[in-house]
């Protein structure tokens, strides 16, 4: 049996591949292994380093805001980024020069840039030219970097996703006499959303992520900042290590499995019924069209010799 990528494995093959499975699982137990000797070595396994994470005074002081910050700056990149992207993914594909232009130079200028370096330049503009306080600047200032990256990356990935549509799909709507703005609205926007909720789902989980480097520089009290806050004061900078990280990983899980569900329930959602139209269904979509142009030879606007389905 054979796949359209590659042949099915023979019997040499399959006992190849088994030998490599046991080799890598072998080194990834010795590597283990040896990360667990050299912890413990140093001291980081005792239960005392842990004891912190059983009691709520480290949760409620410094894990849960922190969180908090992270969930909070992320959402706030999200439902600012998501929107922004679209309307310059779909601004790059106009057909007016004067709308394409300027959005394919924000979109490449703000691409460009690493989100860090976004970050910085939004706390000084803040800081000098505005008079957000000395507490909120630092959530600002990351909620901007985050969107100005974010949001030209999202609007790569809403272009992509529209084109990659077959063109029959706008050819048909030209057919039937959608405008063009019709036409992305109702027919190519709704099925790209589908196709690119892969790619946008991974870039939500990039904006949690890089919620932490507002921490690093510009002293955002994100998750993983208090977490250098509770490791100096409690003396465990390796399990606080391990504990946040396995917060972020639990935390992505969730969007991710979120999104996969969602993304199950709208393929379902578009499969077709097989319904036919009927002629008021077509006036309802576009009066001019049934009405107008494909109604000009007789009674009805039906053409001679045509047929009506109802």
């Amino acid at each position: 049996m054979s796949s359209v990528l590659y042949d099915a494995p023979g019997p040499r093959a399959k006992r190849r591949n088994v030998l490599i499975s046991v080799v890598f699982f072998a080194l990834l137990a010795l590597l283990v292994w040896f990360v667990w000797d050299a912890m413990d070595g140093k001291g980081q396994l005792e239960s005392a380093l842990w004891k912190p994470f059983t009691e709520s005074n480290a949760w409620t002081t410094y894990l849960l805001p922190g969180l908090a910050n992270t969930l909070k700056a992320a959402a706030l990149a999200m439902v600012i980024a998501l929107p922004l992207g679209a309307v310059f993914g779909i601004s790059r594909l106009s057909d007016h020069l004067a709308v394409r232009l300027p959005a394919a130079w924000v979109v490449e200028f703000f691409r460009a840039i690493p989100v860090l370096l976004l970050m910085l330049f939004a706390n000084e503009f803040y800081d000098r030219w505005t008079n957000v306080t000395t507490e909120q600047r630092p959530i600002y200032a990351v909620v901007t970097g985050l969107v100005l990256y974010n949001a030209s990356v999202l609007a790569e990935i809403v272009r992509a996703g529209i084109l990659a549509l077959p063109k029959g799909q706008s050819e048909a709507a030209m057919a039937i006499g959608l405008r063009k703005n019709q036409t992305m609205r109702t027919i190519l926007l709704p099925q790209a959303v589908t196709a690119m909720l892969p790619a946008i789902v991974s870039q939500l989980v990039v904006i949690v992520k890089d919620t932490a480097l507002g921490g690093v520089m510009i002293g955002f009290t994100e998750l993983l900042n208090a977490r250098g806050t509770l490791a100096a004061n409690y003396g465990n900078p390796i399990p606080s290590f391990i504990v946040v990280a396995i917060i972020y990983i639990v935390l992505n899980f969730i969007l991710t499995s979120f999104a996969s569900w969602l993304e199950k329930r709208l393929r379902r959602s578009k499969r077709g019924t097989g319904a036919v139209l009927s002629a008021e269904d077509m006036e309802e979509l576009n009066p001019a069209a049934v009405g107008g142009s494909f109604g000009t030879g007789g009674e009805g606007g039906a053409l001679p010799g045509s047929r009506t389905y109802t």
